[in-house]
């Protein structure tokens, strides 16, 4: 566990002595490394079917700072590691020694890496702010990379939501200090209760606002939308794909963990969450129907897509929601970054970002149009895809409990997905006459997006070993 969080610290920081635009092989290896070491925690977790902790430096809580890994944060950290190694190649290729917008790149991605699996780790409330504040800075510094005007601006719009979500958050723990007197998820879980003081429902409200302000869930959406649609290929599928989800995770984390009483007592709390929810999966696909930019289009499909996430949590009384949702987190977060990356691709490949301008792109990327399909499959859930197990998921415990409503709308969705992934590619099939712009690509950018694409597709024949690992749930 420890080396999960000081590998990505170390190659970022030699990279950053490096110099602009050096340490891509140092972050291959890095990552690569934390891929096996996140496989080995992982396949310990399941063979022992229990939690594994950690004691920094030998002080436990309250005074010490813990590390604890479950199935649950052991299958996010698999997810970031095994997304973010074939990004890392794709990267490799994507920026070239004097581009600008890659100079740092290494580096920040690297803290980014670190801030992850740092987040997923950590088992006290403060520790995991920290780690919040370090991955969001990381985030604003990727989106500004360039300095290009619109950049910069959606880099301060971002920076500024993210501050405020970890004041919101930070206030939040401030108030359950202050009541219980101690910030460790596993001091705290069994003091706090149905009768617990206006104070900790307070608390639990600003810190799950501030969360779901990270997520970017609907109508805290704003700052999403220009920051991974302007941002470069490489950090958009970063940020769509791993980012927004650490918040959801920490929102899950506290819902089934300390707050579980609190939601408990009013149940009625748990169909909020699920009713914007739903609104972020009518709206993102409407906006994305009507986007004219092709990466646009698929950020605003990231904020509908989110949604999903938020229709478990009315189910959470019930069996396999968790295993629903973290199915979703894989199959969005391994689809959405194999998208970005083709997008990036069709974009160098035709010497446009504009939906209109992917006419006849078929015949020069056909690997790329495939993955963007295969991808677009798992948005849209079909089978035999992970976006169709995870959906087949929500909709077997939304009618196990009652909740028809929600199966109907995780199918609506799946349906608004078909327009915007097919609009894309009926245009790529249309003629076009020849391009004086349009430039050969790399291979090292077409596999990686490949590769992302069809994890997301097998994932779906094989899902058995993650649900079984998502149910040790500490």
């Amino acid at each position: 566990m420890i080396w999960l969080i000081v590998l990505p610290l170390v190659w970022a920081s030699l990279a950053f002595i490096l110099g602009p635009g050096r340490g891509k092989w140092l972050a291959i290896g890095g990552l690569a490394l934390q891929t096996v070491l996140a496989f080995d925690l992982a396949t310990k977790i399941g063979a022992g079917g229990t939690a594994v902790g950690h004691l920094v430096g030998g002080w436990g809580a309250p005074l010490g700072i813990d590390l604890a890994a479950d199935g649950l944060s052991a299958a996010m950290l698999l997810l970031t590691q095994c997304i973010a190694l074939p990004l890392a190649v794709y990267a490799s290729a994507y920026y070239k020694r004097d581009d600008a917008a890659g100079s740092y790149f290494w580096p920040l991605a690297g803290f980014l890496i670190a801030g992850l699996n740092a987040l997923f780790l950590s088992a006290d409330l403060f520790n995991i702010y920290v780690t919040l504040e370090l991955l969001g800075l990381a985030a604003v510094g990727l989106v500004a990379a360039g300095g290009g005007a619109q950049q910069v601006a959606a880099a301060l719009r971002y920076l500024f939501a993210t501050l405020v979500g970890s004041a919101l958050y930070l206030l939040g723990v401030a108030l359950i200090y202050g009541a219980y007197g101690t910030v460790s998820i596993s001091v705290l879980t069994p003091l706090v209760t149905s009768e617990a003081p206006r104070l900790v429902w307070i608390a639990g409200g600003l810190m799950l606002i501030g969360l779901m302000l990270k997520t970017a869930l609907w109508p805290f959406h704003f700052w999403l939308p220009p920051a991974h649609g302007g941002a470069p290929a490489p950090v958009s599928a970063l940020l769509s794909a791993l980012v927004v989800k650490a918040s959801f995770y920490l929102i899950l984390r506290l819902w089934i963990g300390p707050f579980a009483p609190l939601i408990a007592a009013a149940e009625w709390l748990a169909w909020l969450p699920a009713a914007l929810g739903t609104l972020a999966i009518f709206w993102g696909s409407w906006q994305a129907i009507r986007a004219e930019r092709l990466k646009m289009l698929i950020a605003y499909s990231t904020v509908a897509q989110l949604g999903y996430l938020f229709l478990i949590f009315p189910l959470l009384a019930g069996a396999g929601a968790i295993q629903a949702g973290v199915m979703q987190v894989f199959a969005h977060g391994l689809a959405k970054a194999a998208i970005f990356a083709a997008a990036g691709v069709l974009i160098k490949a035709t010497g446009q970002d504009t939906i209109a301008g992917l006419a006849g792109a078929v015949n020069r990327v056909p690997l790329t149009l495939f993955t963007f399909g295969l991808a677009g499959m798992t948005l849209m859930g079909l089978p035999p895809s992970s976006g169709f197990l995870a959906k087949w998921q929500i909709i077997e415990a939304a009618l196990a409990q009652g909740h028809w409503p929600l199966a109907v709308i995780v199918l609506a969705g799946g349906l608004l997905a078909a327009v915007y992934v097919f609009r894309v590619l009926r245009q790529a099939f249309l003629l076009a006459p020849r391009n004086e712009e349009a430039t050969a690509v790399s291979p090292l950018l077409e596999w990686p997006a490949f590769v992302l694409a069809a994890a997301s597709i097998l994932l779906g024949l094989r899902g058995v070993e993650l649900m079984q690992l998502v149910g040790i749930v500490a």
